[in-house]
């Protein structure tokens, strides 16, 4: 018994201490911060079987580097254009016009994971995921006006749901 005592002692020490050498090498978490998802879509239901474009504002958002996130499934739509346009007034115009600041097509790809003891699917959109939006000049709206809007266009598979976020991050390109 004494013998089990001090196995279960050692082996209590043991993670103690691996648990604080992990603590001392990263201290902050993750390596990578982030300065919070500004946005997320979840396109999943039969309200949504038969749409295949979708517009959402974006608000005001700070310039800088952000991250497309997707969350997708076996069922997902097989490829999801995202455009991101920008509302910008020229000094000659009157009236604001929209420009695109990214476009980008994601295609799902479905990848085996072979664990020796089981078999699964994990699905990944590919393409480029990051966007640099540009700073807002001179006045900046208010925060209920839409400066920037995202398109998503689907194709393959409307009734797969998917959900998308866009997270900024603090890196440039």
């Amino acid at each position: 018994m004494n013998k089990m005592v001090i196995a279960g002692g050692i082996v209590a020490v043991a993670i103690i201490i691996s648990m604080a050498y992990g603590a001392s090498m990263n201290p902050g978490g993750n390596e990578q911060r982030s300065g919070g998802e500004i946005w997320s879509f979840r396109i999943s239901g039969e309200e949504f079987n038969d749409i295949q474009t979708i517009t959402s504002g974006l608000g005001v958002i700070e310039g800088g580097t952000y991250k497309i996130g997707f969350v997708p499934m076996g069922d997902s739509p097989a490829k999801i254009k995202l455009t991101i346009k920008g509302k910008w007034t020229e000094s000659y115009r009157l009236e604001p016009s929209w420009r695109q600041i990214f476009s980008e097509e994601f295609v799902l790809e479905k990848s085996l994971v072979d664990t020796g003891i089981s078999k699964y699917y994990t699905w990944e959109y590919i393409g480029q995921k990051y966007v640099q939006i540009p700073e807002l000049e001179g006045e900046i709206p208010s925060s209920d006006e839409a400066i920037y809007e995202i398109t998503i266009n689907r194709s393959g598979n409307l009734e797969g749901s998917v959900s998308i976020s866009l997270t900024k991050v603090d890196r440039s390109i």
